[in-house]
């Protein structure tokens, strides 16, 4: 497992006697990059010089909102020199501080202000601090809406809906170790609620030492302690964790590559079925045609790249081994209904359980009834509800408005040959408590609401 901790002080007086020691107990707990963000002039050279010295460190460079008030009347033009230094991948550690009083909230609003406009003039990221500001942090990132600013909003702690706003905003949350510690439920359920796929990892080393070695310094090994509790709050294994936020950092951070196209890919105890990448809706919150990456997988398969059933079973070998094999993918899998049903045959032949996740339009796009086949050979099928409004889900889906109706009377026949029915929303995209009220009128139907990406 590899891993990265995106915000490490290293260049702190605390790590002067036993450098290079931290960084290999780093690396023998699978730490391979540390980010290291500077705070003023002074320890942007620093991060450079470390930069410079040693592989496996990065950097951010920028005024921290403690320094606002200290920053030199150049610091801009000598912040841009530094990005310029080729390991050097974001503006930071940048922000608002109403905590303490070091800087006064105007110049801190000027000195964020022109950080920003300068990592959109760059092109980088920004690594944002933010303490008892949480209500003029917001305003300002709502501003900057559409302008292509990336943001990790580190060591985050301002509310699961703000963190859910930013996530829609296409910015990133990190959180430290503070998420292990006794006190800490409130951060947890946060932490718990933010998809995977908008999370980095980090350590604030020195700072924010993990259970159960907190009071001690903190360094970046502990990366593995923050990835082992996230994994525990999303139902993960370490490795899920890992491997997902290895490719945000690719994303954010533009460090390390796509990984290659998977025909299977394994979450947790599941097994997923990458059927296909086509289908008959268009959905806005759906990156199929831009980016479709979930978990670290890399599921962008051609048509002429969609393996024969023969090959699924191969990969799937001894189906027990899973907690259920998944027909997923991002695209609608019943558009390859007959290879859907050879490996299910296959995976409850051998003593499996099997889940297909649908858009409900199966019948629609195979020209028949295809439910009465689901019998002894899909154990749960998840339908996507989207909405209860037909004009709502067409606008979502972008689709015909008559496939609200196709969808609901594929959920409403599954029910006789299907052991258990599903139907989900995408928080955000719904009103949930009405849609949770319609599925109740679906029938024998449970109700989940899915994480936008």
């Amino acid at each position: 497992m590899k891993l990265t901790d995106s915000h490490a002080h290293l260049y702190s007086q605390e790590f002067r006697d036993d450098f290079d020691a931290v960084l290999d107990r780093a690396r023998q707990a699978g730490v391979h990059r540390v980010i290291i963000p500077a705070t003023d002039i002074t320890t942007a050279k620093e991060v450079l010089a470390l930069c410079d010295k040693y592989d496996m460190i990065y950097g951010a460079v920028g005024v921290h909102p403690h320094d606002a008030a200290k920053a030199p009347a150049d610091y801009l033009p000598q912040i841009r020199s530094f990005a310029a230094h080729p390991k050097i991948v974001a503006i930071g550690e940048i922000g608002l501080d109403y905590f303490y009083d070091f800087s006064p909230k105007e110049v801190q609003d000027k000195i964020f202000r022109e950080q920003l406009n300068l990592s959109l003039e760059l092109g980088k990221p920004v690594i944002i601090h933010n303490r008892d500001s949480t209500e003029d942090m917001m305003n300002i990132i709502r501003s900057y809406s559409g302008t292509g600013l990336k943001a990790q909003f580190h060591c985050f702690n301002a509310g699961l809906e703000k963190a859910r706003e930013l996530v829609r905003l296409h910015h990133y949350i990190s959180f430290t170790g503070n998420i292990t510690f006794k006190k800490m439920d409130d951060l947890r359920v946060i932490a718990a609620g933010v998809s995977p796929e908008h999370l980095l990892l980090e350590t604030d080393s020195p700072y924010m030492t993990p259970v159960p070695f907190r009071g001690k310094r903190n360094e970046p090994m502990h990366t593995r302690l923050v990835a082992e509790k996230l994994a525990e709050l999303h139902h993960l294994t370490p490795e899920d964790i890992g491997r997902i936020t290895e490719y945000n950092v690719f994303r954010f951070f533009g460090l390390g590559s796509v990984p290659e196209v998977s025909f299977t890919y394994k979450i947790g105890n599941a097994l997923y079925i990458n059927v296909t990448n086509r289908c008959n809706a268009d959905c806005v919150f759906c990156a199929r045609e831009t980016e479709p990456v979930i978990s670290g997988y890399n599921l962008a398969m051609k048509k002429s790249e969609e393996p024969p059933a023969e090959q699924y079973i191969k990969q799937i070998g001894d189906p027990k081994q899973y907690s259920e094999i998944v027909f997923c993918g991002y695209g609608e899998p019943t558009i390859r209904w007959d290879v859907i049903k050879a490996v299910a045959g296959y995976v409850k032949s051998s003593g499996g359980k099997t889940r297909m996740n649908t858009n409900g339009h199966g019948s629609f796009i195979n020209k028949r009834d295809i439910t009465p086949e689901m019998q002894g050979l899909i154990d749960t099928v998840s339908v996507s509800l989207n909405s209860y409004n037909p004009e709502k889900y067409a606008e979502l889906m972008k689709v015909n408005q008559k496939l609200f109706g196709e969808m609901l009377s594929f959920i409403t026949k599954a029910q006789d040959y299907v052991p258990e029915v599903v139907v989900s929303v995408v928080s955000g995209m719904e009103n949930e408590a009405e849609s949770k009220k319609f599925s109740e009128s679906l029938g024998r139907v449970k109700f989940r609401v899915r994480e936008f990406f």
